[in-house]
């Protein structure tokens, strides 16, 4: 993660989940926004790590845009 702006909210902690198909664990990190969230995961230091995780199981990645701290959303650009 070095190099990008990003805060961990959640990581693989106690969960239950209440609806789909079950999980091992999630993770859940903040981003500035949705681009800087792109570029964390397609930088070349994540592709490399995240190719040794893919092959101990399968995984689902999810970008969500977020509402803004007042609880307005997001303009479009």
């Amino acid at each position: 993660m070095d190099g990008h702006s990003v805060t961990p909210l959640a990581v693989y902690g106690t969960h239950q989940v209440i609806e789909g198909p079950d999980v091992e664990g999630a993770a859940i990190l903040s981003f500035p926004s949705l681009e800087e969230a792109k570029a964390w995961y397609y930088s070349p230091a994540y592709q490399e790590a995240v190719q040794h995780r893919l092959r101990g199981g399968i995984y689902r990645g999810i970008i969500v845009e977020g509402i803004l701290k007042d609880g307005s959303e997001r303009d479009e650009q």
